[in-house]
C-alpha cells in the first residue's frame, strides 16, 4: 500500500513537472510572439515604385503578414522633406536592420525637396498617398456623426420659415435661433436627432446619431438669424438643430498601428444599414476617446457567433470567438468611434467584437 502511494506521489510530480514545463514553453511562446520582429509577407516585392491611387494600408499589405505594424519597419530619411510621408514616384525598398532579423523599409525619392531650383516643383502634401480610400470616409468626416445630449439641447435651431413655411428645401429662407453669435455667409450644417445608441451590454447611453439634412448660410444675423438653405438631402422641418460647418476639411494622414493597451468593444451600428459588412464598410463601435483610442488604431473584428445547446448536456454554451478581418479607426468622440473595415475574410455583422491586434 505503501508502495503504491509512492509511485501516485512519483507520478504526480513527473505530471506537475511536465505540465510546468509546458506552461511555461506556452508563456515564453506568448511573450515571443508579443515581442518578435513584424513578419514580411512571403511574396513581398524587394523594391516597389509608389503609383498614383495607392494607399498606405495596400502597400503595407504588400510587404508585412500584419499591415499595422507598417511603423516598426519604416525608415524616414532624413535627407528628404516630409519623410514620413510617401508620393507617388517614390521607391521603396526592403533591406534589413543591424540586428540582421527585422525588416526595413526605407524610400528613395529622387528629388531633394529642401533644395528647390526653378525647373523643379516641391510636392504638395495633397499629393502623399493616403492612408484609405479618401472617397469611403470623406463624407464621415465632413458631417456631424454623434451628438451628446447637453450638446444637441444647447445647439442653434430652425425656429420658422419664412412666410410660415414648413417644409423647407434648397432656397428655401428661414429664421434660425439659439446662437451664441454668428455673422453674415457663415455655414452650418442642419441635422436631426437620429438614433439613440446603448451599449449592449451595459445599457449606457452613447449618444445620438446626427441625421444630415442640408446646409444653410447666414443672410442677416441676430438673436434671430434670417438664413437660406443651400443644400438640401431631405425636407428641413422647424426644430432641427444645426452646428457650424467646417471652414477647412482635409483628409487626415493616418498612421496604422496598433493601440497601446489591450482593449475590446462591441460593433454597434453600420451607417450602411445592411445586415453583413465587408471591406471598406463602415462600423460604429463601442470605443472611444475615454479609453485612448485614436484615428490611425487598427482593431481585430472577431466574430460573435450566437450560442448552441449541448446535445450532451442541454446547456447553452458560446462558441469562442473567430477572427473575421481588421478595422481602423478614422474619427473618434467621447464614447464612440467610426472605423473602416480593412479586410475581411467572412461577413461581419452588429455586435461582433474588435479588440487589440
Amino acid at each position: 500500500m505503501i508502495r503504491m502511494k509512492r509511485r501516485i506521489r512519483a507520478a504526480l510530480l513527473a505530471l506537475g513537472l511536465v505540465l510546468g514545463s509546458i506552461s511555461g514553453g506556452l508563456l515564453y511562446g506568448v511573450h515571443a510572439a508579443e515581442n518578435e520582429a513584424p513578419k514580411l509577407d512571403p511574396n513581398h516585392p524587394d523594391r516597389y515604385v509608389v503609383k498614383k491611387g495607392d494607399t498606405l494600408w495596400g502597400i503595407a499589405q504588400k510587404f508585412l503578414v500584419d499591415p499595422w505594424r507598417w511603423p516598426e519597419i519604416w525608415q524616414q530619411n532624413p535627407n528628404i522633406e516630409n519623410p514620413h510621408l510617401i508620393f507617388p514616384g517614390d521607391v521603396l525598398v526592403v533591406s534589413t536592420a543591424a540586428d540582421g532579423e527585422t525588416p526595413q523599409v526605407r524610400v528613395l525619392r529622387e528629388r531633394k525637396l529642401s533644395k528647390l531650383s526653378p525647373s523643379v516643383r516641391a510636392e504638395s502634401l495633397d499629393e502623399a498617398v493616403p492612408t484609405i480610400p479618401p472617397s469611403v470616409i470623406l463624407p464621415f468626416l465632413r458631417k456631424p456623426l454623434v451628438i451628446d445630449r447637453g450638446d444637441l439641447d444647447d445647439s442653434p435651431y430652425v425656429a420658422a420659415g419664412e412666410e410660415g413655411k414648413i417644409a423647407l428645401g434648397k432656397y428655401s429662407v428661414f429664421f434660425g435661433r439659439g446662437f451664441d453669435q454668428t455673422e453674415a455667409g457663415k455655414l452650418y450644417h442642419i441635422f436631426r436627432p437620429g438614433k439613440l445608441l446603448i451599449h449592449p451590454e451595459t445599457n449606457e447611453s452613447l449618444g445620438i446619431q446626427a441625421l444630415h439634412l442640408g446646409v444653410a448660410r447666414v443672410l442677416e444675423p441676430g438673436e434671430t438669424a434670417r438664413m437660406e438653405v443651400i443644400l438640401a438631402y431631405e425636407d428641413i422641418n422647424p426644430g432641427d438643430r444645426m452646428v457650424p460647418l467646417p471652414e477647412d476639411i482635409s483628409l487626415p494622414y493616418f498612421q496604422p498601428r496598433a493601440p497601446e493597451r489591450k482593449v475590446s468593444g462591441i460593433i454597434v451600428d453600420a451607417p450602411q444599414a445592411v445586415s453583413e459588412l465587408s471591406r471598406l464598410s463602415t462600423v460604429v463601435i463601442t470605443l472611444g476617446e475615454r479609453d485612448e483610442m485614436e484615428p490611425g488604431h487598427v482593431l481585430r473584428i472577431m466574430r460573435k457567433e450566437k450560442k448552441q445547446k449541448d446535445p450532451v448536456t442541454g446547456k447553452l454554451f458560446e462558441p469562442p470567438l473567430q477572427e473575421s478581418g481588421l478595422a481602423m479607426v478614422f474619427r473618434t468622440f467621447e464614447k464612440i468611434s467610426y472605423a473602416l473595415v480593412m479586410t475581411s475574410n467572412r461577413p461581419i455583422h452588429i455586435n461582433d467584437r474588435v479588440v487589440t491586434p
